[in-house]
Order: structure tokens, then C-alpha cells, then sequence
């Protein structure tokens, strides 16, 4: 049976490649990592952290973050076919991959994230989610960490050199050689609330802490 082009770039071989060559891409980058022993002291004290990155800035810090696969850490992926892509690309730097957006999946996927969250004490969360708009955090990060009474860490990438696609994301990859700044924010802990309208002024305040980081 004939496998179709995105049946052939899930196959486990495939995700195999993609990963390595990711790694090998990533080792002709300068990698300047700031203000990671905070949130780290805080996770290894006991606490609960929730990584939180815009769509866009993903791509350089795969290699690095295998580094936490000790936490057993979880994200949500797009159950889409390009979903599987990555998701096969997670599992292998060490996260585990939870299938769900908020278009496909989405409540059992938050609960599962919920969840796992609980039990491990890490997790990522890409805050404008699989198609955007760009810049706009959605509610399910403020949710989600009301929930598992996590502290929010954004997790920034900058660099002063690299290819942008021409996508919703405005996606992005450091070009070789350069010099790139893989930086965490402070943590930022949000009081649960019943009330909408602070609740929507939570989101927007992480969306001021985020957007200004933001590369368009």
C-alpha cells in the first residue's frame, strides 16, 4: 500500500531523522541560556511549573530541553498530521506528547494535561496555540494553571539572525552559527478566580508580559 507524503513523514524512522538533524542543526548554535536556576530551584523543591513559549520560538530549544526529560514532562500537540510530526520529534528530546487543540480534542486534552501536570510537576504549553491569531495568549493557559496551582514560567527565544517563514506564526530559525538567547521569564503566579473579568485581566497581563518578546 501506498503511503502518502505526510503517512510517510509520521513513520518512526522519519521522526527519527528529523529529530537528529534537528540536534545536529542546533549544535552550530551559540546557545545563551538565562535565568533557568529559579524556576528550576522552585520545581526541584516540589513546586509546580508551566513552560510557556508563543508557537514561533520552539525550533531552537529542542536539543536543550531533553535536558528535563528526567521531570517527565508533558505538552499539548495538534492531534493534526502535522501534529504527528512533532509530536514523534517530542517524544524523542524525552516530552510526551498529549493530542488536542481547541479545535479537535481540546477538553479531554487539557484534562489529561491536567492531570499529568499534577503528577509531574512540569509541563510546556504553546500559549497562542496551534493556528493563532498571533500574539493572542488563549484562556486555556490561565486554566491550566489555576488548576494545578502551577506558576507560569514564559520561556523566551531571540536572535539577531535568522530565516522567518512566511507562516501565521511568523515561524522562525536561527540561522547557522549565531548567537541565540534561550531566556525564562519570571514566574508569574495567578490567584484562581470565579470572576470573568479578572480572569480575562490575567490573560491579558500574561499577554503584556509576552508579546513585547514576540518576533514579527
Amino acid at each position: 500500500m501506498r503511503l502518502s507524503h505526510k503517512e510517510v513523514l509520521t513513520q518512526k524512522p522519519v521522526s527519527q531523522f528529523i529529530y537528529q538533524g534537528v540536534c545536529l542543526y542546533n549544535r552550530t548554535l551559540r546557545l545563551v541560556v538565562e535565568n533557568e536556576e529559579p524556576w528550576l530551584n522552585h520545581l526541584n523543591k516540589g513546586g509546580r511549573v508551566l513552560l510557556c513559549t508563543w508557537h514561533q520560538q520552539f525550533f531552537s530549544a529542542i536539543r536543550y530541553f531533553r535536558k528535563y526529560q528526567r521531570y517527565h514532562p508533558h505538552l499539548m500537540i495538534s492531534p493534526s498530521k502535522d501534529g504527528d510530526i512533532i509530536a514523534g520529534v517530542a517524544r524523542l528530546a524525552g516530552w510526551h506528547p498529549i493530542r488536542g487543540s481547541s479545535s479537535r480534542d481540546g477538553k479531554k486534552a487539557m484534562r489529561d494535561l491536567i492531570r499529568k501536570l499534577k503528577k509531574t510537576n512540569l509541563a510546556a504549553h504553546i500559549v497562542d496555540g496551534p493556528r493563532g491569531p498571533i500574539g493572542k495568549v488563549k484562556a486555556g493557559t490561565i486554566r491550566l494553571a489555576h488548576i494545578t496551582q502551577a506558576v507560569i514560567v514564559p520561556f523566551f527565544v531571540s536572535t539577531a539572525s535568522a530565516w522567518s517563514f512566511n507562516s501565521w506564526d511568523r515561524f522562525f530559525i536561527p540561522k547557522p552559527f549565531s548567537t541565540v538567547f534561550l531566556r525564562f521569564g519570571k514566574m508569574v503566579t495567578f490567584n484562581r478566580t470565579e470572576n470573568n473579568e479578572d480572569f480575562e485581566s490575567q490573560r491579558r497581563d500574561l499577554e503584556k508580559i509576552m508579546q513585547p518578546e514576540l518576533r514579527v
